[in-house]
């Protein structure tokens, strides 16, 4: 019985999100209410905010937490004999293997238009980078203040961000990884 009273809840969270998105694409974040998208979705506001409590922003980000869990995921549970960054890089290949979608384009221009939505993308950033340094950091049994452990995943998070702007994510990712791996030397000296 709980089984499907999970999936219920995981099915009217999954609707509400994807209702929220379709009004804030048609209209603009601003221009929609918890009311509408409520009602659009029908259910009441309390049974929204049961689902989100935190409000609009989180509609927008309703996969926050599962996309922090993979990146942790992919330094833990990464191939035997396989890097920490392989493993980073081999769940970013995997993620990124259907290309950048219509709605992922979509969602990028809403949260780069609105600036609330911009401010929780760059916190939301911060947390899942701070995440990333610890899985990193109790991987390799090291200080999750490290400079170094901080550093690489700064770098991990940039190297997305690269990738994801490029016409070629896939590959600009991977050459990105092989100079993490490897250095950046080379390019660098006369």
């Amino acid at each position: 019985m709980s089984g499907l009273r999970e999936r219920k809840k995981a099915q009217t969270r999954k609707n509400l999100a994807d209702v929220a998105m379709r009004l804030f694409i048609e209209r603009g974040y601003d221009a929609v209410s918890v009311k509408e998208i409520a009602e659009a979705a029908d259910v009441s506001v309390p049974t929204l905010f049961a689902h989100f409590p935190d409000g609009k922003e989180s509609l927008v980000f309703d996969l926050d937490a599962d996309r922090e869990q993979g990146l942790i995921a992919a330094v833990r549970d990464r191939a035997p004999g396989t890097t920490v960054l392989e493993g980073i890089r081999d769940a970013f290949l995997e993620s990124a293997a259907g290309g950048e979608t219509q709605e992922m384009r979509d969602f990028m221009r809403l949260v780069h238009e609105t600036p609330v939505l911009t401010g929780y993308f760059r916190r939301m950033w911060q947390r899942h980078e701070g995440a990333l340094a610890r899985a990193i950091a109790e991987d390799l049994g090291r200080d999750p203040d490290d400079v170094a452990v901080r550093a690489l995943a700064h770098f991990v998070f940039g190297a997305m961000d690269v990738a994801r702007r490029s016409e070629t994510p896939a590959a600009d990712f991977t050459r990105i990884f092989e100079l993490l791996e490897t250095g950046w030397g080379p390019m660098v000296r006369k």
